[in-house]
Formats: structure tokens, sequence, C-alpha cells
């Protein structure tokens, strides 16, 4: 017999259609793909298997093992430091090592790519220094090649490691790091059998996530010259027009996020520890004096690569730009207001669609129905796709209705397609993990009391819902459409591939801008992207690590989970 919470009927029929439907169409795009690549010619097949996918394959796994390596050393390393170590600067460093996570690695590959020139200010300086007129004489490994794009991506994603293990780190019972050393271990030995044993499932949710994105990036690898699957998804379908090759291509990208997910999940499988009381944190051992500053520098380097120099540089030469021509292009303000427009859009609705999708789980939840939480779990899925593979998926099933809605109304062409609407959708399906977890997390902290009381008096469902929890969801709300609208400004490989015709954003008018290497004017456009991204590291930085190590408030919990959603 199913039993239910006092006071609470069963879920309105109208809540949980409108949620499964949400789920439906996020899985969509994938058994769109799994169809599209399925039936068409299998000598498409033999031709990628020969020609395109070995080596698409073995760049994708090299670049994958060594962003991973690099985002565990640097990330666990730099949350091991500012935990367990107190020196100058530390105060600041705890927050601003979260500061790359403002910066799209796209952009950094486009900053990196000049400072690091032959003939640019980083090597003209080194020769000069050592005495050397010419690059011929002596110059520095070239960027575009695949160390330069795991350096570039591994500085830029490795605050996802860093957030989950310092927030692994801070809640560690400091006695148990003190019984290893009572029993002879050194302070290495100790954070090795101890500390890290206990973080590792958070370091595999980090590493997880920093890999779905390097899987996810276009524009770095391109940069880069890295012919990974996803630069291989594009090409096939954009330059050579072959859409049942790049979904077939797009199937191999979902092995490796399935591969992905099960190393996320084996890696977490023991993530509950329990205590019967609230035990005492890891106090901060002071370093001496030379050793302090020398931490301070180590923790610094990745933020001074990761996030300054190429702030540094995007200021230079915006700066320069505005100087000689007085103002920007008419062509930059359109993508602004585009980029704009479109995150407005995709904002309203994956604030919407998660709204309905958490207040659906939440009330099946509270009315015995565990079975019927798939949708939320189902409609977190879009996260993991990378934005290459949805495309490809919403492609076929969002022309077919796209054309349908033509003949229905009498216009021409594609309605949906020419007015933005299946780009909007694919973003709305690609982020609708953050404000569905970040509701979820921020419901979870509403007593069910609350809840209870007003069905009891009467409301319903919705009027539940409107006068009992939405004021007290408005800080989840608010840092859910945050993160959302700023993913969508910075949303490169989705954009690209479904946005409508002379439709530009900032991200696309600076991959056009890279393209052409007229680096001045794609400066300001990566300029902007980044100002826009520093909001929400803002948001986490005043909530993930509170003095106390908790979030303060409904804000933080939503944060958290909109940041680090559920692969």
């Amino acid at each position: 017999m199913r039993m239910t919470q006092p006071g609470l009927r069963p879920v309105g029929p109208v809540w949980q259609a409108a949620a499964v439907l949400i789920a439906l169409g996020v899985l969509a795009p994938v058994l769109s793909l799994a169809w599209l690549a399925l039936g068409s010619d299998f000598s498409h097949w033999a031709h990628l298997m020969r020609h395109v996918l070995p080596d698409a394959v073995r760049n994708t796994a090299v670049l994958l093992g060594g962003v991973g390596l690099l985002v565990l050393v640097v990330g666990t390393g730099c949350a091991w430091l500012v935990t367990a170590c107190d020196f100058p600067g530390r105060r600041v460093l705890h927050w601003a090592l979260l500061l790359p996570l403002a910066m799209p690695a796209y952009i950094v590959a486009f900053a990196y790519l000049d400072l690091l020139h032959p003939i640019g200010p980083v090597q003209g300086a080194l020769r000069a220094l050592l005495g050397y007129d010419s690059p011929r004489q002596w110059r520095l490994p070239d960027l575009r090649s695949m160390g330069g794009a795991i350096f570039v991506l591994g500085f830029v994603l490795y605050p996802y490691v860093y957030m989950t293990a310092r927030a692994m780190f801070m809640t560690q019972p400091a006695h148990l790091l003190e019984a290893a050393r009572t029993l002879g271990e050194g302070r290495w030995g100790a954070f090795r059998r101890v500390a890290l044993p206990l973080a590792r499932p958070a370091l595999a949710v980090g590493l997880s996530l920093a890999l779905l994105e390097t899987l996810n990036d276009i524009g770095a690898s391109e940069f880069l010259g890295v012919n990974t699957l996803t630069v291989s998804v594009y090409t096939t379908w954009i330059t050579r027009s072959d859409l049942a090759g790049a979904a077939q291509i797009a199937c191999a990208m979902l092995g490796m996020v399935v591969l992905l997910v099960l190393l996320e999940r084996h890696g977490r499988r023991h993530l509950r520890y329990g205590s019967a009381q609230r035990m005492r944190g890891i106090t901060p051992r002071r370093l001496p004096r030379a050793l302090g500053w020398g931490a301070t520098a180590l923790a610094s380097l990745p933020v001074l690569i990761g996030f300054v120099a190429p702030a540094a540089y995007l200021l230079r030469e915006s700066a320069k730009r505005l100087q000689l021509n007085g103002g920007v292009s008419p062509g930059l303000l359109t993508s602004l207001a585009n980029t704009l427009t479109l995150a407005l859009g995709v904002t309203a609705l994956a604030v919407v669609a998660g709204l309905v999708v958490a207040w659906a789980a939440r009330q099946s939840a509270g009315a015995g129905h565990r079975s019927a939480r798939w949708p939320a779990r189902a409609a977190t899925l879009g996260y993991a796709l990378p934005g290459t593979v949805l495309a490809i998926g919403l492609l076929t099933p969002a022309l077919a209705a796209d054309a349908g809605l033509a003949r229905l109304l009498g216009l021409p062409g594609l309605p949906l397609m020419g007015a933005g609407v299946i780009l909007v959708v694919a973003c709305t399906i690609r982020f609708l993990a953050m404000p569905v977890g970040g509701i979820e997390a921020g419901l979870a902290r509403i007593p069910p009391a609350l809840e209870q009381a007003s069905r009891l008096l009467g409301e319903n469902v919705g009027g539940t819902l409107r006068r009992v929890h939405l004021p007290l969801l408005r800080p989840a709300i608010a840092a859910g459409a945050l993160l959302v609208f700023v993913d969508a400004m910075k949303e490169l490989p989705a954009t690209l591939l479904l946005r409508p015709a002379n439709f530009d954003t900032l991200a696309t008018w600076l991959y056009a801008e890279a393209a052409r290497g007229t680096y001045e004017e794609g400066a300001i456009a990566a300029l902007l992207i980044v100002l826009a991204g520093l909001a929400p590291v803002i948001l986490l930085a005043r909530t993930q690590f509170a003095r106390d190590g908790r979030s303060s408030d409904a804000a933080g919990a939503a944060a958290a989970g909109a940041v680090l959603p559920n692969p």
C-alpha cells in the first residue's frame, strides 16, 4: 500500500504530464540521432572507420587524458593547499581560483594564440632577455598542437575539480588526519592515505564535468589545430554537407559521454559518509615565511594563466580597437543584441521548464510515487550532451515540425528555424540541468510542513506553488536563471550549427574574427562574454565557500546544484 505524507494529495496529472513531455523533449535528440545514424547508408561507416574516426578518436582520447590529468593535479593541489595551509593571500586565492570559470576555453585559446605567437609580446620579451634576435634562433613550442590544447583546456577547467575537492576537504573531520599522524604518517602520507581517498567521490564528479566540457569544446580545439570528434562533426556537416556522416560521428561521441558518466558513477559509488556528531574541520597550518610565499606563488599560477593573462590581453586589445576606431562596429552591436535576446529567451524557457520538472518531482516524491521522478532525472541529461551532438539530433525532428507548421499556416521557408526558436530550444535542453538542480536544492530547504498546511487549508498544487513556494524559491530561481543566462551567452557549438542565416552572437562573431585573424575586433566580443561570465563566479565565491564552509542561503544551494549538476 502506497503511503503519502499527511495532508498531501497525489500530484496533479497536468504537472506530471508536463514534466513527462519536457523529459521526452530532452530525450528526443538522442533517439533521433540514433535513428539518423543507423538508418543511413552503411558505406558511410566504412569510410568513417578508415579515414575519419581513428584519428579523431585518438586525438579526443589523448586530449581527455591530458586534460583530466592536468585538472586533477592543479584542482586537487590548489584545493588542499588553501584548505590545509595558511599563507599570504590565502583569503583572496580561495575564491580567485574560481575566476577561470568566467573564461570560455575558446576565448583563452584566442588570447594565447596572439600572446604566444612567435613574434608576439611574450616570446619577444623572452628572446630579448636571452639575447636572441629572431624566432629562427629561439622560439617556444607551437601552441597549435595537442600540448597547447591540453594546456589551455586544463587551466580553464581545473575549477570544476577545485570546487568539489575543496568542499570535500573542508568537511573532512580533522581527527582522522590527526590519527594518521599519531600512527607515524607524515603530512604527505596523511594526505595521500586519508584525505585523498575520502575526497575520491568529489574528484570523480569534478573530473567528469571537466571532461564533458572538454568533449563539448569546438572553438579551442579548432583554433589550436586538434581534430577531435567535435571538430569532425562540425566539418563533416558544414564543410562536406554530410549530415548522416556527422550523425555517425556524433554517435561515437555519445559512446564517450556514456563512458564519462560511468566513470563518475563508479567514482562516487561510496559518496555518503555518515557521522553521529558534527566533527571539527581541518585547521589550516601556518607556513613559515619563505614556504608561505612559495605557496602563494604556486597557488597564484593557475589564476594568472587561466584568467589574469587572457583578461589583460583582452583589455589591451579592446582599448586599442576603441582608440583607433572611436567605437565598435555596427555588426558587433547587432551581435550583442542577438546574444542578449537569445540568452533571455533560453533563460525564461529553461527556468519555467525547470520549475515544472522540479515541482512535479517534489509532488511525486511527497505522494509516494518514487518511480515518477524519472522525468527530473531525464530532463538533466542534456548537460551531458555536447552541443554538436545535441544540434545533430535535434535537427531532424525540428525540421519536420517546422515544415509541418509552415504547411499548416501557409508560410514560406522554415519559420521556427528562421526565427531562432530551434536554437532557443537546443540551448534550453543543454542547460536545463541548471535550473532543475538549483530549484530542487531550493525546494529541499523548504520544510514539508509548510506545504502540508497549505494543502490542508484547501489550496491545490498550483496555488501552493504560487503562494508558498515561489516567494521562498526566489534566491534559487535567480541563481539558476543567472547561470543559464551566462552559459547561453557563451554557447558556441550549438549556436554555430543551428543559428538562423545572418544571425551572429558574440561567440560566433569571435569565432569568425579568430578564423580571419582580426584579433582586435574579436577581443571586444570576448571581453563582453568574460564580463558576463564574472557574475556566476562572484555568486559562487559568496556562497560556495563561505567562512564556515557552508552555503549561507538558498542561493548557495542553487549555485552548488546548478554549477555542478548530476551528469
